[in-house]
């Protein structure tokens, strides 16, 4: 969907903004559409990153992306991407990370993590590699509801959507989802600043394999006509979606036809990609699968099985 991506001005032109053909073929975005975001019953009033998520979570933020960061992650583990900056091979960082992770959160010592013959419960079980394969292999399962909540804590935007819509306010479908929450972090190793790190790492190594770009075209398929709320057209028939606060797409197209009846296909900024499948090489296994960070965004529908 190269129509979609933000073109740099030159030097000394002003900035493309929302409203600028150059963005999007369809000229007739004006601001407050370019403004429009997730609810604000799926949205948080602080979350801990340097947007709110009424920002992030907006069609101007797909048209014109800048960094995401969490908060405290990269004064506290500066010295790890220090070294990784010095390293060109991916799988020399890949595994300089894993080593990292191992050593800060004292992932191969569970007695350090309280683990005796005395303990209920083994707190080195879950750690933010069994929990990308729990994703992996179903995101709508414990794992995928750790990985929600945590885009919820960090981001600010609160998931829609966990094996059934969670609807708003208080209801059985979310008390189940923050009860299946709750039970995947009790008990674990700071399960949660170890995804802090993980989607800083993924962001370092986005940046180094896609250098100067600042989207992925990416697909997801998916069956039914009112898989995902459609908000508004524009006149050259991308259509506004607004996805749930994590999903799963792919950066193959051909892959993303074997999970539905259609394909949306997706500008994606990098800077809301939480993780994916060849972030760690000989560790994850996947459909050259993308977790990605949701809100408003301009996609447009192919058929599943059509040739490009």
């Amino acid at each position: 969907m190269p129509e979609l991506l933000p073109q740099a001005p030159a030097s000394g032109s002003k900035p493309a903004y929302d409203n600028t053909p150059t963005i999007c073929r369809a000229t007739d975005i004006d601001p407050v559409r370019a403004r429009l975001s997730a609810p604000a019953t799926l949205r948080l009033p602080v979350n801990r990153c340097n947007l709110p998520a009424e920002a992030l979570a907006s069609l101007a933020f797909q048209l014109s992306p800048v960094a995401l960061e969490v908060d405290g992650v990269r004064p506290l583990h500066g010295p790890l991407f220090d070294c990784l900056s010095l390293v060109e091979d991916a799988t020399e960082r890949a595994a300089l990370f894993q080593r990292h992770m191992c050593a800060h959160f004292l992932l191969d010592d569970a007695p350090a993590q309280g683990l005796s013959s005395a303990a209920r419960i083994d707190r080195s079980r879950l750690d933010y590699l069994r929990l990308l394969r729990g994703w992996l292999f179903d995101s709508e399962g414990r794992e995928g509801a750790v990985l929600k909540s945590w885009v919820e804590s960090r981001f600010g935007l609160l998931t829609s959507f966990h094996r059934r819509p969670l609807g708003d306010g208080d209801c059985p479908a979310r008390r189940d989802f923050e009860r299946e929450r709750a039970l995947g972090l009790y008990a674990t190793g700071a399960l949660e600043a170890q995804i802090d790190l993980l989607y800083t790492y993924a962001q370092h190594e986005l940046t180094r394999r896609h250098r100067g770009a600042s989207h992925l075209t990416l697909y997801r398929g998916i069956s039914g006509r009112d898989a995902l709320p459609v908000l508004d057209t524009l006149a050259d028939g991308h259509v506004l979606v607004l996805l749930n606060n994590l999903s799963s797409f792919s950066a193959s197209r051909e892959r993303a036809d074997e999970f539905g009846d259609r394909v949306l296909e997706c500008a994606v900024p990098l800077t809301k990609i939480l993780a994916f499948s060849h972030l760690l090489p000989g560790r994850l296994q996947g459909e050259d699968e993308h977790l990605v960070i949701g809100g408003v965004c301009a996609a447009r529908w192919l058929p599943a099985g059509s040739v490009r």
